[in-house]
């Protein structure tokens, strides 16, 4: 089966924002625009083709990454077209967007990290009246660590209270100073009647029943003098990264609009440029100038830098092309239970081509599979395809050993490309079968939900026998019981939830660890002398090997570290995890023949232990940045009831008539603060919240921690 769309004209990209800026309603004209689905679906109907779950349905927000894949013949080919055959324009000028509509909700946040690992631009949509929000900055460090291009939509500036100008500022200000704006909004609020292209100096109207019409026009006499200096402003910048341009536009020459989209279009990739668009999906108002932005502005695959990753025979670093005819090199980002299929396994191609009926290697496993399904992906929906090529999107069903994160190659060249890195779980809830018939199946859909899901764990907790599981945050653990509840047809009991505190230790220290065993034939002996020191917050654990001299046989060495990476599951104080330390094995002693690896293992967790408990070992919490959203007569409640939680608050700003106060408060303070706010408020107020980092617990609640812990 010959490539529909050649390489250059393929664009992979994802749709990020803090919840409730619109990026559903935005997709969802997206698929309208590119004639994907004949009807738009609104999320306050429940009925948004993307918001495929029936969590999502209900809720109205989005949890999981949907995937799907159109075609866009950009505005400006049309006109140009017009009256000439439009199969011939299609064949000329269509482009594929894969495109995958991310969460906003930060206990979802996994699926946005997973989702621009394997993009190569992004759509960031801002609400007309927040500006830029807490989840916004987030998805946007994420794209930054990426190196992900991207252009901004500020949307739903027909609100009332929207202000394009603010929310540009607070892009340019707490985002990226390289924000630029391509367009001015003509009116705002309830007269928001369209945009001005900055470029071309044209007004454009939308109309029809869903804005499927547009109509350009001269610029509104009002905003003549704005549209002169915002435009002046936009050819600098563009000229300021092309050095033959500058010159041109230091001599006072006109340059042409085709070179300045060029020039854009290459600074838009190297990041030195974000372009800023501005409509209303909600009122079908400038997404399709955002679709034509996406052709015009963001990366194909041939555009991105070579992928690298490692060979794992020789170890050494190796790079793949974009191309069909190179070695197949994918990568999974997503597992999926889909009811119909069984387990889904999303990937994007990096190189080479995949083929139905072949075999792939799962190179960081070192295990073969054999591709029986290819799917290409419209949200739930879903195309049997025989062939895949570099650059796009799909699904396999079936896979066995692959989980989120694992390289797919061709046998014959492996590669493993960089992992996918995902925060830790902060909070855990306990959870037991209602009955013996749920007890079997409760073990399936805990071990299919943790397939799917990198930051939802299970554990077992030794105290009490009781199964654990623990996520991002109170909504992401309901998300899964409900799910086992519905997919799996699982009734299960929860506790309350727990925060998942860690232990660490603030001084340095030394140990020894003696295990000798005499017994009734041959004995054990094993001995070990470590010194422990702090690592910083989330550098984990670090074992240094400094044995000379044969003192301890190098074949016992790991035995050690392994004995040692047991214990630390286990705290000295409260019996949570240890994190952040190194240590170091310096010295030791061994018996030629009662020395063995499970001496060794046993004389290391003994030896952690005490280290531990000489290294003035302390409790560690988890902090949230939580922004309150609050009405000015409210706001001294607010602020005395943030202290009373043991909170800091960093900065406290305006947005319009509402107050915004931004905070660090413990995780342990935050259960049920949802009621606490609306009543403190009369319903008025709002929060939201997202992990920050890990801090040392105040004596007091330490001995509070400690003592619940013995009960």
């Amino acid at each position: 089966m010959p490539r529909q769309y050649p390489i250059e004209k393929t664009r992979d990209i994802g749709i990020i924002a803090h919840i409730d800026a619109g990026k559903t309603t935005v997709s969802e004209r997206i698929l309208f625009y590119t004639g994907i689905s004949h009807k738009i679906g609104e999320v306050h109907e429940g009925a948004a083709i993307m918001d495929w779950m029936e969590q999502e349905k209900e809720r109205g927000i989005t949890i999981t990454a949907a995937a799907t894949t159109c075609f866009w013949l950009p505005t400006y080919h049309r006109e140009d077209g017009e009256g000439k055959d439009v199969q011939d324009l299609r064949e000329k000028f269509e482009h594929c967007i894969n495109l995958i509509d991310t969460p906003g909700h930060i206990d979802f946040t996994v699926e946005v990290k997973r989702s621009l690992r394997v993009l190569d631009g992004a759509v960031v949509v801002f609400d007309g009246v927040a500006g830029v929000e807490p989840q916004s900055e987030t998805n946007w460090h994420y794209a930054d660590e990426y190196k992900v291009p991207r252009i901004c939509f500020i949307n739903k500036l027909d609100r009332t209270g929207a202000n394009f100008e603010k929310s540009f500022k607070s892009i340019k200000e707490r985002l990226s100073d390289k924000a630029i704006r391509l367009q001015l909004p003509i009116g705002e609020e309830d007269i928001f009647e369209g945009v001005v292209d900055l470029l071309a100096e044209k007004a454009i109207r939308f109309e029809g029943e869903h804005g499927e019409k547009m109509i350009k026009s001269e610029i509104p006499e009002n905003l003549k003098e704005e549209v002169k200096q915002r435009r002046a402003e936009l050819v600098e910048a563009i000229c300021e990264t092309d050095e033959h341009l500058i010159e041109r536009f230091l001599n006072g020459e006109e340059i042409g609009i085709d070179e300045l989209k060029k020039a854009l279009r290459k600074a838009t990739m190297a990041n030195q440029i974000v372009p800023v668009f501005c409509g209303s999906a909600l009122k079908n108002k400038g997404v399709q100038l955002v679709l034509d932005a996406v052709i015009d502005y963001l990366p194909s695959p041939l555009d991105m830098p070579p992928t690298k990753g490692i060979n794992p025979k020789t170890e050494k670093d190796e790079e793949r092309e974009p191309k069909d005819g190179d070695s197949l090199t994918a990568l999974a980002f997503k597992i999926a239970s889909d009811p119909f299929v069984g387990s889904l396994t999303f990937f994007r191609i990096y190189s080479g081509t995949m083929k139905k009926g072949s075999y792939i290697l799962n190179s960081g496993k070192n295990k073969e599979e054999r591709i029986s399904r290819i799917l290409r992906m419209h949200a739930n929906h879903r195309e049997e395809v025989d062939e895949i090529y570099a650059g796009d999107l799909g699904a396999l069903v079936g896979l066995k050993d692959t989980s989120t994160g694992d390289s797919l190659c061709d046998p014959e060249h492996p590669i493993v490309l960089e992992k996918i890195i995902f925060p830790e779980p902060v909070i855990s809830i306990s959870i037991e079968p209602k009955t013996k018939a749920d007890q079997e199946k409760m073990g399936t859909a805990l071990r299919r939900l943790s397939e799917e899901d990198p930051t939802f764990r299970v554990s077992g907790d030794p105290d009490s026998g009781q199964t654990l599981i623990a996520g991002m945050g109170e909504l992401h653990l309901e998300i899964i019981v409900d799910r086992m509840k519905r997919e799996f047809n699982v009734e299960a009991n929860i506790g309350r939830p727990q925060v998942a505190y860690k232990e660490t230790i603030k001084s340095k220290g030394m140990a020894e660890g003696k295990y000798i065993k005499q017994s009734g034939g041959r004995g054990q002996y094993g001995h070990v002398r470590i010194r422990l020191e702090p690592l910083g917050r989330g550098e984990g654990f670090e074992f240094v090997n400094e044995i000379k001299g044969g003192t301890i046989p190098q074949e016992f060495i790991p035995a050690v570290e392994k004995g040692m990476k047991e214990a630390l599951t286990r705290g000295v104080l409260a019996g949570y995890p240890t994190v952040d330390m190194q240590v170091t094995l310096y010295d030791g002693s061994y018996h030629d023949v009662d020395s063995s690896e499970m001496a060794f293992k046993i004389a290391g967790s003994m030896a952690i232990k005490e280290g531990i408990k000489n290294s003035n070992p302390i409790i560690l919490e988890p902090i949230m940045k939580v922004q309150i959203i609050v009405p000015p007569n409210f706001l001294g409640d607010v602020t005395g009831d943030v202290s009373s939680k043991r909170g800091k608050i960093l900065e406290m700003g305006e947005r319009g008539s509402i107050r915004i106060v931004d905070a660090h408060i413990p995780l342990s303070e935050m259960f049920g603060y949802s009621t606490t706010l609306r009543s403190m408020s009369q319903g008025r107020a709002s929060f939201n919240m997202e992990f920050s980092h890990y801090e040392e617990v105040p004596r007091n609640v330490a001995e509070q921690i400690i003592e619940g812990k013995k009960k």
